[in-house]
């Protein structure tokens, strides 16, 4: 549900894995002669305790540049009222998609974790990369196989280090599984999580988080199955709403109900768009009169709720539906809408 940037062509590539083909192939997705990922020692989730918010002391970061920032200042002396509208938007955090666009992902993670950490912030990156993702609609993309997808969450890992970084893990690919796959490609859908889990947890620093659709999508008994097999317990919790606009008391009344089926797992919301909640009909790209939502923060008032994150950047369109600009990009009028349409 961002932006489906252009991809690397996959060429067969007849040729040895030396370091530099590997290296290569991780970038573009395209893997030389696939085989069994065997080098390195096996990754093991750092222990994840329950109860404490481990957000809890975690600073947002609010980028001082962007599409919202620009579009403050090219309308602050000819739109003074719409650009003072626009800075609900600039003046929050909001957080960083990662994606195939990302190359090379452990220079490109590396750096943006770099510069949000020396300003004395925690990064909040969506990793959004899994193959055969979004089923081939308007964010269609991903990894080219699995081998690719798991070389490039090693990627990640490696510009991600040591530090605090938190990661939402694959926006819409559990609860969009049996659309698009075959029971044997889900199967392998939910083996690639877990090893993304096992990968990204490794680090005690990274606190992540596995997609889990939002309120109104897979029942709750279902959603924790497959939580489950996807290693949701190597994990801090799951987060819910990702690039929709389900209402937060539904989101939360529905986050509580899940996580009461995986142990007390805790949660995050996306509160970047549901000011007004769903439509009737619950349409999801983007749906007229819809407002921003909760601003983002860690102090929710709710016990399991560990933060109201602006996952998805408002302002970014769904795709090319309603008039839209293609996934991801800023789409003006329709951040104006949003933040007009806002609580003060």
């Amino acid at each position: 549900m961002t932006t489906p940037r252009l991809r690397a062509s996959c060429r067969s590539l007849a040729r040895p894995l030396t370091a530099f083909a590997l290296a290569a192939s991780a970038l573009t997705g395209c893997i030389p002669n696939p085989e069994p990922i065997t080098a390195g020692p096996v990754l093991r989730p750092v222990p994840r305790p329950q109860g404490a918010n481990p957000l809890a002391e975690a600073r947002l970061y609010v980028d001082p540049v962007g599409p919202a920032r620009s579009q403050v200042d090219a309308w602050k002396a000819s739109r003074p009222a719409d650009a003072a509208a626009i800075e609900r938007i600039a003046s929050q955090s909001h957080a960083d998609w990662i994606g195939e666009w990302s190359s090379p992902p452990a220079a490109t993670v590396d750096q943006r974790v770099s510069h949000i950490a020396d300003a004395d912030a925690v990064p909040v990156l969506v990793v959004y990369n899994i193959p055969l993702r979004d089923c081939g609609q308007y964010s269609a993309g991903g990894a080219h196989d699995p081998t690719a997808y798991r070389l490039w969450i090693r990627e990640v890992a490696r510009g991600i280090k040591n530090r605090k970084v938190v990661v939402i893990l694959e926006p819409d690919a559990l609860p969009l599984m049996t659309k698009c796959l075959s029971p044997a490609d889900q199967q392998g859908r939910m083996d690639l999580i877990a090893d993304a889990v096992r990968v990204l947890a490794a680090n005690a620093g990274t606190k992540v988080y596995l997609d889990a659709g939002h309120a109104k999508w897979i029942p709750a008994p279902e959603m924790a199955t497959r939580l489950k097999a996807a290693g949701i317990e190597g994990a801090d919790g799951f987060a819910l709403n990702v690039s929709n606009y389900m209402g937060t008391p539904e989101s939360v009344a529905y986050g509580k109900e899940l996580s009461a089926q995986l142990g007390g797992k805790h949660f995050v919301i996306d509160t970047s768009r549901n000011g007004n909640g769903a439509t009737p009909d619950a349409q999801w790209c983007n749906p007229d009169g819809r407002a921003l939502g909760h601003v983002p923060t860690v102090q929710t008032g709710e016990p399991l709720v560990d933060a109201f994150l602006w996952i998805k950047p408002p302002g970014e369109s769904d795709g090319t539906c309603n008039g839209g600009p293609r996934a991801g990009e800023w789409w003006p009028d329709y951040a104006l809408g949003l933040a007009k349409r806002a609580a003060p």
